[in-house]
């Protein structure tokens, strides 16, 4: 009797080869005793669709999306989890049928289990500033509300998209408590006990998009990067006296998330993180 072919799953984006999720899927697998396959799949940025279904048609079972579809995987999705209709993008997709795609977000709860979990700051009464208004703070922006700071700031260089995504959370927020509001990013305001950077300064190599005095002495300071591309973050939130992180932690527990979405089980996300930690720092 042939063994059991592994269920596929994949992390679809443009670019996927940094992609550390195959990695991270296959410790939960292990950890889990659960049989499947996780790949990168590299989409042309005009055939994301027609990737998709030449996955599923192959028995895929589901994706993790990385940046620029996850706008696209939204409208895409037949169903969709409160958190994804709220956030408006999906970083995962589950293939119910070849037709019936479900779509959720779990980039707001990877983000806010790392900083309340594992960096051990509740968000709860704090001041948040929150840089950018793209797909990244869509996903968070919700799962940052649900941990009931007394205030977020949506801060963005296009006030009007900010104005946009905070108008979308508005009525949310309110019924967490929550103070909410856009602002450029040379108008935050100061004494924020966390930041988060959601934006694509990281990425291009570019300076923080704010000043330090943002910051109150010791604040936390997040970037949803990490790798090489967020070590100028973590430089200068060391020589301000922030305690700084990368987003290795917020991507572990997203991939948690998805994996429970997927498997119907929660892996431990803590030896998973530690362990990736270490092969980054050898690696260095």
């Amino acid at each position: 009797m042939n063994a059991t072919v592994p269920d596929r799953y994949v992390v679809a984006g443009n670019p996927v080869a940094h992609s550390r999720s195959p990695e991270i899927h296959a410790m939960f697998a292990t950890q889990t005793g659960e049989s499947l396959v996780y790949e990168r799949l590299l989409c042309p940025l005009d055939g994301f669709e027609t990737s998709l279904r030449s996955f599923v048609a192959a028995g895929g079972r589901g994706c993790n999306i990385t940046v620029p579809f996850k706008f696209e995987a939204h409208a895409l999705a037949r169903r969709l989890s409160p958190r994804a209709q709220l956030a408006g993008a999906c970083n995962v997709l589950r293939f119910d049928g070849a037709d019936d795609w479900f779509g959720d977000n779990s980039d707001g709860i990877g983000l806010a289990r790392d900083i309340e979990r594992n960096a051990g700051w509740p968000l709860q009464g704090r001041r948040l500033l929150l840089l950018g208004a793209g797909g990244a703070a869509a996903g968070v922006l919700g799962s940052l509300i649900e941990g009931r700071p007394a205030e977020i700031v949506l801060a963005n260089r296009s006030v009007d998209k900010a104005r946009a995504l905070v108008d979308s959370h508005a009525a949310f927020a309110a019924e967490h408590g929550v103070r909410l509001r856009a602002s450029a990013l040379d108008e935050t305001g100061d004494g924020f006990d966390i930041l988060v950077n959601g934006t694509s300064a990281s990425l291009a190599g570019a300076a923080v998009p704010v000043p330090p005095q943002v910051l109150r002495p010791g604040a936390l300071a997040l970037d949803m990067m990490y790798g090489p591309a967020a070590q100028r973050f973590l430089e200068w939130a060391a020589a301000h006296g922030f305690e700084g992180r990368d987003g290795l932690g917020m991507l572990v527990e997203q991939a948690a998330e998805a994996f429970y979405l997927w498997r119907g089980r929660r892996p431990d996300s803590a030896p998973v993180l530690a362990t990736l930690r270490e092969r980054i720092a050898a690696a260095k």
